[in-house]
């Protein structure tokens, strides 16, 4: 049976990538996807949303929520069209929204929690303020929730925004911290193990000569060329956040640790930072609970699953 999955993404390109990842598997049921700020604004994240699932076709089953503008620390929101593009589609532009534009709807969030009670799994690959919105709001609702992924952190390794810290914290670190402490059953896919899930460019000619996976080529020809300048080393571009997604279903392709995390608030270095307490006997406060957070993966498993699903043939 296929996972009931409910994204909360900041569209752009690796949101994407996952977003075609999940309406091409059979394994992921992608029932509604919250449209938050971070990659790009909030409205531009609903427009790349509502382009991509009429392009395929999804529009019907998939309901699309309206989540957070703003980080709960009160800063304007800082945005990356360098390495998504202008309109977080990399050279695509997608159409205006539909004249009437869309209602305030974050309220759908709770109702497909309880219609998939103890069946949903949420992912998260954005910044973290509508999904830590939930736990101050229902936090017994959330234990409905059969198991919660995220996309995020850094540990011991460097950071893509500071020297330690991951976008997506970095962005909301209030909201990480909400996260971490409330949050049951919560699996942490860190920068340790997405910025290894490389697509060539290779890969992606293969990908979009079979013609399942829409847009695919545009899309991380654009990423490539800014990891390219980043790190003219870099084999192709990570699906930091298909890796994610992929993960709900592919249990073999991480191995985890089972640590608690606390992040830190503030800093101009360390804001952002996520830490792993290792001590044996440490426990943050006698409150946080220890989370799954993937330190290794295999990268066959990611290669042949990736491939597979993206052109429909089995690799």
């Amino acid at each position: 049976m296929a996972k009931k999955v409910l994204l909360f993404a900041d569209v752009g390109i690796d949101d994407t990538i996952a977003l075609i990842y999940g309406y091409l598997s059979r394994q992921v049921d992608l029932i509604g996807v919250v449209a938050d700020y971070g990659n790009v604004p909030r409205q531009m994240g609903l427009r790349n949303i509502t382009y991509l699932i009429n392009l395929f076709n999804i529009a019907n089953q998939t309901k699309v929520v309206l989540g957070a503008e703003k980080p709960m620390t009160g800063e304007d929101p800082v945005f990356y069209p360098e390495i998504h593009g202008q309109y977080g589609l990399g050279y695509i532009k997608p159409p205006d929204l539909p004249e009437g534009g869309f209602t305030e709807n974050f309220y759908e969030v709770v109702n497909l929690i309880n219609q998939y009670a103890g069946e949903l799994v949420i992912v998260n690959t954005g910044r973290l303020t509508s999904l830590a919105s939930m736990y101050i709001l229902f936090n017994d609702l959330m234990k409905k929730v059969k198991e919660v992924y995220v996309m995020g952190g850094a540990f011991w390794v460097p950071g893509n925004v500071t020297a330690v810290s991951e976008a997506n914290i970095h962005g909301d670190p209030i909201a990480a911290n909400i996260v971490f402490r409330y949050a049951r059953n919560l699996t942490i896919i860190p920068l340790n193990v997405t910025e290894r899930a490389i697509v060539t460019p290779r890969m992606v000619d293969y990908i979009q000569s079979k013609g399942k996976a829409k847009i695919i080529k545009p899309l991380l020809d654009f990423y490539y060329e800014f990891y390219k300048k980043r790190n003219p080393a870099i084999k192709g571009s990570p699906v930091h956040d298909a890796l994610t997604l992929m993960a709900t279903v592919k249990p073999s392709m991480c191995s985890y640790q089972s640590l608690p995390v606390h992040v830190s608030p503030n800093g101009t270095v360390t804001k952002g930072q996520t830490i792993a307490d290792i001590r044996p006997y440490a426990t943050l406060n006698n409150l946080e609970s220890k989370h799954r957070i993937a330190f290794n993966f295999d990268y066959q498993v990611f290669y042949h699953d990736f491939m597979s699903i993206m052109t429909g043939e089995l690799m």
